[in-house]
């Protein structure tokens, strides 16, 4: 074990002469070289302090403030205007040429802090500033110009993966009466005009009465909050649901569609970890370049990386907690029933990617069985919340139940080596790709560890992908994680002729430690695993890759991708049921600090008149009629215009959610709130960013496509949507839905005719495909 392995460095023992201590060379070698890393590792924490502290400045700017003010002394003028005077009579003790020197460093460093003030000021004003997100295409104003030159002047020194967060701007508060009217606007399609009716008075009272006295409470928060939806968000709707995690709030991502790098499972998942690893070390040592929006140079929130690894979901009995590990130089490994500590680090050094096949070869190569109740332990992760936090409260809270959990829950992320084969293979790949997606869903339901950040799933073909949870963070930032990750396993770590991961074997690397557990008869996981496995039973995924056209052909007809596939899902959704319904798109409010999501309400009075004008006209696909196109693209711009409201702070949902927080708080109840919050999202979707850090050329390596991911149903009788633009000629859609409900595609189709339905389903995207 590697305790026990540690433990030899020091030998001592009592004799009549005294004390014989013996020492290991060895050991203590390895102690120095891993304190050395870990004070290496403060040494660069404290340097990228004040270099992201002092942006948009450097610290040899200091210097030169201090050389300009001595140089203007020199000449017998006073740039001060009398404070370096004030300074030289508070300094009794020095020379004068002393007291002279000292004032006027001191006031120059006064100066460059106020200057870096002002100039993190600026940048937070230039960064307010959202009218460009308005412009039509290839009409830029003047503003705007002078806008962008502005940003890149004082963005001109490379930042660090932080830099931006203090100047980023907080998450303005909407006027109330604008959040109503949109909100109005966007039910008005889905209504009788006596349910629209109803509930516009409902909006009115609500405005003139209690409306006003929530609004003034929530910009209240908004003064002295960083961010005034976040923190709320995180824990009502994620943290203190008490419902399982799997497949209602965790959600997957696949690996390459064509290529499979390895066939070995061992060298696939050294290559991963080893990659994975990597991309931690550029998160501490803040080498990630912050993300932008493409194609400009506005900066994203990168808050969310701060938790990506070291972190666990704890469970509680009203509501869940994030932990968070500075540090960890190990990861959890589950094979077959058993739970293994696999060290990643010696004596300071990261293993090589083939030692750490070497290591995952040992835990695949363990005929050991699994200790008693350890088999089925990871389903208390994926049942309901509450027995789970008494469970562990009871049997986990001390001893080696506790020490395992421990390691599991402070690992740097979980890895589970599967015994199955995924990916599109076989006779029936579309079919297989279905079980890959399901397998990275839910999988047994006991051999995946959900409450950890994010979960590794290492399959036998050497096929990979991975489940994360959602509470710490949304999909783009395990996306950049992810796309890093495939792209450095593939493009620089590779593998030799053999399929081995390259690199040298230290064969005196201690072994992966088994851990242990004692888990009494009373603390099984039978009822855990019995929600978990219903839940799984009941979902359906299929994996849909569209291949017949793409981005490229859209954005020929001068259209937006994602608001050509949302109307696509909105024709879709209305051949298969006959009427429209609430549709949530989840986009980004990370232009602001600390922000995550809002909700673009998809399905507006535009999208359904242009729906309704297709059916009714009976109109061919491929020739579509003028006023048809025309409703196409007013709807296309009135989905981008939603989209940029959203994105600007100014979106419907996350307002409405924290005034009804606000009522909570008050002990007031508020009829309208509680009838917008409960309104069901049957069709929700989401867009998977493809080549946020362009790793690799599309272009050149055709076959490295990304297959994306996706998640489960948010209404049981509606449809889970994700889909990925890759490349010019290809759009990957993750389709979920539940076989309890009798509207849905999964139910209406039998075994032999679902794909077939799903395909009519999503078929409908080629509506303009002949334009």
């Amino acid at each position: 074990m590697a305790e026990a392995h540690q433990a030899v460095a020091f030998q001592f023992t009592i004799t009549p002469e005294g004390i014989d201590l013996q020492l290991s060379r060895q050991a203590l070698g390895q102690i120095y070289r891993s304190g050395l890393r870990c004070w290496k590792k403060r040494l660069s924490r404290m340097k990228n302090r004040v270099l992201k502290g002092v942006y948009p400045a450097s610290p040899s700017s200091w210097l030169f403030v201090v050389i300009v003010i001595l140089a203007t002394m020199y000449t017998q003028s006073d740039p001060s205007m009398g404070l370096i005077t004030k300074i030289q009579d508070l300094s009794l003790t020095l020379s004068a040429q002393g007291q002279t020197m000292v004032s006027a460093l001191l006031f120059s460093t006064l100066l460059w802090l106020s200057l870096i003030l002002a100039l993190r000021f600026c940048l937070k004003v230039l960064l307010s500033y959202h009218r460009w997100m308005f412009e039509q295409h290839g009409r830029i104003s003047t503003i705007t110009k002078v806008w962008v030159s502005l940003v890149r002047l004082l963005s001109s020194r490379t930042p660090l993966l932080y830099s931006y967060q203090t100047s980023l701007p907080h998450l303005p508060v909407p006027a109330i009466r604008d959040t109503l009217e949109r909100f109005l606007e966007s039910v008005r399609p889905l209504q009788s005009p006596a349910d629209f009716e109803r509930v516009s008075r409902l909006a009115a009272d609500f405005e003139r009465t209690l409306g006003n006295r929530l609004q003034r409470y929530l910009k209240l928060k908004a003064l002295w909050a960083t961010n005034y939806v976040s923190d709320w968000w995180e824990e009502y709707v994620y943290l203190r649901g008490r419902s399982p995690i799997m497949v209602n709030s965790n959600y997957y991502g696949m690996d390459f569609l064509y290529v499979t790098p390895t066939s070995n499972q061992a060298a696939r998942a050294g290559n991963t970890i080893t990659a994975l690893l990597l991309y931690r070390r550029k998160v501490n040592r803040e080498e990630l370049k912050p993300s932008r929006i493409p194609g400009t140079v506005i900066p994203l929130c990168a808050a969310q990386c701060e938790r990506m690894f070291n972190t666990t979901r704890a469970p509680g009995e009203e509501t869940d907690v994030l932990q968070h590990w500075q540090d960890s130089e190990f990861v959890a490994v589950y094979h077959r029933g058993r739970y293994y500590r696999l060290w990643v680090y010696r004596a300071g050094r990261l293993l090589s990617p083939r030692e750490i096949q070497y290591q995952i070869q040992k835990i695949l190569d363990d005929p050991s069985p699994p200790q008693a109740g350890e088999e089925k332990l990871g389903a208390l992760t994926a049942g309901n919340r509450t027995p789970w936090a008494r469970v562990r409260k009871q049997y986990f809270s001390s001893g080696v139940n506790k020490r395992s959990l421990d390691c599991i829950e402070k690992a740097a992320f979980f890895v589970s080596l599967d015994e199955q084969e995924e990916g599109m293979k076989g006779d029936d790949p579309e079919g297989n790709l279905d079980c890959y997606a399901k397998a990275l869903l839910h999988g047994k339901c006991y051999d995946r560890w959900f409450d950890k950040s994010f979960s590794v799933v290492v399959f036998k073909n050497g096929k990979t992908g991975l489940n994360a949870e959602h509470s710490w963070a949304d999909a783009p930032t395990v996306a950049h994680l992810w796309e890093f990750t495939l792209a450095t396993d593939a493009f620089q770590l590779g593998y030799d002729i053999d399929g081995n991961c390259r690199g040298e074997v230290e064969h005196s690397l201690p072994p992966p430690q088994r851990l242990t557990w004692d888990i009494p008869p009373e603390a099984q996981v039978s009822e855990s695993l019995a929600v978990a496995q219903a839940l799984a039973d009941d979902v359906d995924c299929h994996v849909f890759p569209f291949m017949e056209f793409g981005k490229g052909r859209m954005k020929k007809l001068k259209i937006s991708p994602d608001a050509f596939i949302q109307l696509s899902l909105q024709l879709a959704y209305y051949r298969d049921r006959g009427g429209f319904c609430l549709t949530y798109e989840a986009s980004m409010t990370r232009l602001f600090r600390e922000g995550r999501t809002e909700t673009v309400r998809s399905c507006s009075s535009e999208s359904c008149a242009f729906v309704l004008a297709l059916e009714e006209r009976k109109v061919p696909l491929t020739k579509l009629t003028s006023p048809v196109q025309l409703l196409f693209r007013k709807a296309a711009e009135k989905h981008q215009n939603l989209y940029r409201l959203a994105m600007t702070g100014s979106g419907i949902d996350r307002h409405l959610f924290c005034l009804y927080v606000v009522s909570k708080y008050l002990g007031v109840d508020s009829p309208f709130l509680k009838e917008v919050l409960s309104e069901p999202w049957r069709l929700s979707t989401s867009q998977t960013p493809v080549q946020q850090m362009e790793l690799f050329d599309l272009v050149n390596h055709p076959e490295f496509i990304s297959l994306g991911g996706g998640f489960g149903p948010v209404a049981d009788d509606g449809y889970g949507v994700s889909y990925i633009i890759v490349g010019e000629n290809m759009v990957n859609f993750h389709v979920s839905c539940k076989h309890s409900c009798k509207e849905t595609v999964s139910e209406r189709a039998s075994s032999t005719r679902k794909q077939a339905n799903y395909r009519a389903l999503f078929g409908a995207v080629r509506f303009y495909s002949g334009a």
